[in-house]
């Protein structure tokens, strides 16, 4: 079943959930002309706050995926920012929730761009998110066949709806063949990342994790956990490429991003991580990312926005 709330944001104003709706014939529909970015909030039960985490990163990425699209966004950050909590809000969400800003073209020709050539809107849908039971017990994984895509053809960095037919064909095929999410490898054959989400792995008590250039989404979530185990965990972190064959020795292993959050992976292809429980490691990495996304590290607060001004 989809996720759904009461109410939606559809190009400047809230309306019901039934009624945020597109015309089959946009851009948005036939060709996936789309940017968005993906937005958790995080709830603070002894504050009865609910957190936006990273606010201004996110529309920073929004904006940057949006200029390689050629796409024009007709609304300014704080505009946006605004929609978001009025959005919350409406909805009055006392839980963890996922929110999505997408930006769209709408009727038009597949080459144009410009804003006389080809409507261009945003709308937002928001709904609860609570914790998944792999967020916890982990998750089995397995190598892709399908190839990540590359830089030279549809760029991951680009945080588009069309580039996740490549994420969907390999989650599907992993689900078929009795896994969870998988690790897709890039056009040389080195690791990238998963379906929706970054890859990190542990070895030797030493954070290692593909660079920016392997084809892979600039991960707000990625770079969080670098400066938090840099900073708090005093772990080493190594941004480098990984073969195939060195996951199978490695000792842990994680998925990070918005959805994924920090989701361990047990097994790749058959192979134990460690002991083929959730990692030592990985533990201590999650419950500080949580502790800060919760508002629970007076430190880290200048990375949340408070939605209900009571935190």
């Amino acid at each position: 079943m989809a996720n759904k709330a009461d109410f939606a944001w559809m190009d400047g104003k809230i309306v019901p959930w039934e009624q945020a709706t597109v015309h089959v014939a946009t851009d948005l529909v036939l060709r996936g002309a789309n940017v968005f970015e993906g937005m958790r909030g995080y709830w603070n039960e002894d504050l009865k706050e609910l957190f936006i985490f990273k606010n201004a990163e996110h529309l920073k990425r929004l904006r940057q995926s949006a200029r390689i699209m050629r796409m024009t966004i007709p609304y300014s950050d704080q505009e946006l920012t605004d929609a978001f909590l009025a959005l919350i809000k409406a909805n009055n969400f006392q839980g963890g929730i996922h929110f999505r800003p997408v930006v769209y073209f709408g009727e038009g020709e597949s080459n144009a761009y410009k804003p006389e050539e080809i409507s261009t809107g945003v709308f937002i849908v928001a709904f609860a998110r609570p914790h998944a039971k792999s967020i916890f017990a982990g998750v089995h994984s397995c190598t892709s066949t399908w190839r990540r895509n590359s830089d030279l053809a549809a760029p991951s960095r680009v945080k588009a709806g069309a580039n996740y037919h490549n994420s969907r064909l390999a989650h599907v095929e992993a689900r078929i063949n009795g896994f969870s999410s998988p690790i897709m490898l890039n056009e040389r054959g080195k690791v990238s990342e998963g379906p929706a989400s970054c890859f990190m792995m542990v070895r030797d008590g030493v954070v290692v994790t593909p660079p920016v250039t392997a084809d892979i989404l600039e991960s707000i979530t990625r770079a969080t956990l670098i400066d938090l185990c840099r900073a708090e965990l005093g772990l080493e972190v190594v941004e480098r490429e990984i073969d195939r064959s060195e996951l199978y020795i490695a000792d842990e292993a994680f998925f990070c991003g918005s959805g994924a959050e920090v989701t361990p992976v047990v097994s790749l292809d058959h192979y134990p991580f460690g002991d083929g429980e959730v990692g030592p490691i990985t533990k201590r990495i999650q419950t500080l990312y949580f502790d800060v996304t919760g508002g629970r590290v007076p430190k880290y607060r200048h990375w949340l926005l408070p939605v209900y001004g009571r935190g």
